[in-house]
Order: structure tokens, then sequence, then C-alpha cells
């Protein structure tokens, strides 16, 4: 394992969490982000469940990610006058702890930087230990060529180098998937919905997010509020969050203005306040859009080339990918230092462990818009009549836990050391 060079591609959380655990096994991957620096802003993500909570604090991480939570996302849902017709719990969506994804990115981030021997390397000055792990931002792959002993990856920027094994973590826009599985629409599945966040310019309307609400017409819903946490952020003034149903569309993923237009286009003639929020589109920075999508590949590794999170399993909204890509790094991980970095018995077992469990988190997604964004005021009443029950909802929390809980951890040696007493003592627990 310490001599295993591997190359991940994607710093978000995936990334990270995987260069967390190759590095306490004794490597020091390197990580390339197209970004150039850690990506900022965003919304929260959350984590639900024992086995989320589990790796979460086989990290060390548990404690600080809860000292930065949320405390959740409540929602009203109003009618155009704003009279409150139901109320989404904190807890439906962001279940037992949730922190803005920025925060949980540089934590990852920093966690991988620390050296073996429990050193650490700070990112805005001198390091402290040479890091465990390299960060190569603002370049991305552009080719593979994987021959017998090793993938040699092209950059866009840096010179070509030759490393063990290739890790997609670049979520659900993959280019490692493209470039070693195929193209996206072989594997990427449009759910019917699209998804569209940003943050509210310091021009509006202070009254205008002064308490979370979320309005529904038939096909589109859109929302506004302000999360606690970024109270302190300059020139914080609330975000906008929307879904609407809409079929498959061209775009350019990198033209946020005509993104801006489909947006509008969208919500054209909707009531409440919704023209206010559309009025600061122009002038909103940060914007994410997205459809809301489904990834599926027949098989997550080609060779010496493997998939994680989002590339592999993404669901946009709904499938818990965050907490799902968090357990396939410390299983991939895990299973590479089981196998002494023999990647053909890694990789398939680590297919074999998670597959299961991602495909049944995934389902999450298919109906996230549906309920959102109700397909007629008959379907708009009743998503609201169970978001009033409180037996029904007690019961739709119940089951995301349980699914969310639906797999069982193997429990690995926490270093190198550990690995070479368990292979000495085949009869002593080791890997389960």
């Amino acid at each position: 394992m310490p001599e295993l060079r591997v190359l991940i591609s994607g710093a978000s959380v995936a990334g990270p969490a995987l260069a967390y655990w190759l590095a306490r096994y004794g490597c020091r991957p390197t990580v390339v982000e197209v970004a150039p620096a850690l990506r900022g802003g965003g919304f929260a993500v959350d984590f639900r469940g024992a086995v989320h909570l589990q790796v979460l604090e086989r990290m060390g991480l548990l404690d600080g990610i809860r000292s930065r939570d949320t405390g959740g996302s409540p929602l009203r849902f109003v009618d155009a006058q704003g009279g409150q017709l139901a109320a989404m719990p904190p807890e439906f969506a962001g279940g037992e702890v949730e922190i803005l994804r920025s925060e949980l990115s540089r934590i990852l981030y920093e966690h991988s930087l620390h050296g073996r021997d429990g050193r650490a390397s700070h990112p805005e000055g001198p390091p402290a230990a040479p890091a465990a792990t390299e960060y190569v931002f603002g370049d991305s792959v552009t080719a593979l060529d994987e021959t017998a002993d090793g993938v040699r990856v092209t950059f866009e920027r840096s010179a070509p180098r030759t490393f063990d094994l290739m890790v997609g973590a670049d979520g659900m826009h993959s280019t490692v998937r493209r470039l070693a599985f195929g193209p996206e629409r072989d594997h990427v599945s449009h759910l019917g919905h699209y998804v569209a966040g940003w943050d509210l310019p310091a021009s509006a309307r202070p009254d205008l997010a002064g308490r979370s609400a979320g309005y529904s017409e038939p096909g589109r819903m859109v929302s506004v509020g302000r999360v606690p946490r970024r109270a302190g952020e300059d020139g914080y003034a609330g975000e906008a969050f929307c879904v609407f149903a809409a079929a498959e569309t061209c775009y350019d993923r990198g033209d946020t203005a005509a993104q801006k237009k489909l947006i509008a286009a969208a919500y054209a003639g909707a009531g409440w306040r919704t023209p206010e929020l559309m009025a600061t589109l122009p002038d909103a920075e940060g914007l994410y859009f997205d459809a809301i999508s489904r990834v599926d590949v027949p098989s997550w590794s080609r060779g010496r080339t493997v998939l994680i999170g989002d590339a592999a399993h993404g669901a946009t909204l709904g499938g818990m990918g965050t907490g799902t890509a968090l357990v396939g790094a410390y299983l991939l991980a895990g299973e590479l230092a089981s196998a002494d970095g023999d990647h053909r018995l890694a990789f398939a077992r680590y297919e074999r462990l998670l597959r299961p469990y991602a495909t049944r988190c995934q389902e999450g997604g298919r109906e996230v818009g549906a309920f959102l964004a109700p397909a007629d005021q008959e379907a708009i009443d009743a998503r609201n009549a169970l978001l009033n029950d409180p037996v029904r909802l007690a019961a739709m929390l119940d089951t995301g836990r349980e699914m969310s809980a639906g797999i069982s951890l193997p429990d690995y040696p926490q270093s190198p050391a550990a690995f070479r007493t368990a292979a000495a003592n085949p009869g002593r627990p080791g890997r389960i």
C-alpha cells in the first residue's frame, strides 16, 4: 500500500474522504480538482442513520460536524397570500446532522492532509509536515491510457503522469466516467425535473427571506429562507431554491446566463412572491442548476479505474448521496488495504458490498421531484396532508433511517501496522 500511486479526480466529498483513508493506510494519494480552490457557498447536506454516523465517528469527524450543525432545514408551504398550508420539520430534510457542503468539503480536505504520524499540514501556511495527500487545483484529466502496470494520465495543464490506479470521484457529470466507461447519456437518466438554487444578492428586500417558506403550483415549487450558520457572512441575504418539472433540455453547463433564462421562463406567471425571487436572478452569484437525475453504471470499475460517490451511483436529490459517498470511501480504501493493493480483488469486493445499499438509497431520488413540485393541485393537497399528519410523517422518517442503516460496515484494521498484524494472524478478527 505505501507504494500505491492513486489519482483521485474530484475534491468535493468522496475524493477527500477516500484520500484520508488511503493516507491512513500508508499511501500518499493525489487529488486533482478542476476548480481553482475548494468551492464555497452551496447548500446543506445531511447524514442520517447509524451507518452514516458510524463512518463519521471512525473518521474522527462526528463531533466536529455536529458542532457545525445547521439545525436542519424547516420549511413552511404557503398559499399565494402567504398563509401556512403545511410544515416540513427540520429533520425531514436535515437528518440527524446537517452541515453546509462547503464546510464539509473543507473539513474533509484538511483531514486528508494529516501526516501518517498525526501531524497536520495547513493550506494557508507552511506545512508542519509533508502533506499526506497531494492536491492539484485548477486542472483536470483529459485522457487515460491504461497499460499493464499503470494508467498514464494526461491533464489539461500539468505534465502527464502515470499512476497505479485512477479514481473518478468527480460527480454526476464525471469526466473520468466519460473517458473510461463511455458517454454520459449511457449512464445518466433524467427523472423529469430540474433543480436550481442561488444566494440572494445583497440588494434583495430584507423581508424576502425573513422566514423560510415554499410555494407550490402544479409542476413547480419555489422557496426562500436563511441558514442561521451563514448569518455572519458578508452580504448574505438568504437563498432561493426551486424545483420544476420539465423534459430533458440541452443547455451549456458553463453558461450561467442561459441557465438563468431557463429558470425565469419556467416560473413565468407564478404567484406568491415568485416574481420578486426571479428578479434577484440576474444579480445572483453561485447559481446551482442541474437536472434531477440518476446514475447507473453496470460495473463501477474497468481495469485500473474505479468510480466512487455520485460518479458511480448519484441521485441529484433525495438519494442520501453524501452519506453513501463516505461509506463508499471507507469501503474502497479498506478493501484496497485488505487486498494489499490488488485492485482487481479490492474493486470487486467494494462493489459487492456497496452496490445493493447504494441502489436502495438511490430510489429516494425518483420521487423527490414529484414530492416537492407535484404535478397537479390534487397531488399538492395530498403532499400537504401527509406533512400535516404526524403518524405518516414519522413513518416516512423511520423508513429513511432504516434505509440508511441497511449495510454492515466491515471492521477494518485502522493502520498499516494493524493490517500487517491481522495478516500474520488470520484466525484473529480483522476484516469482517
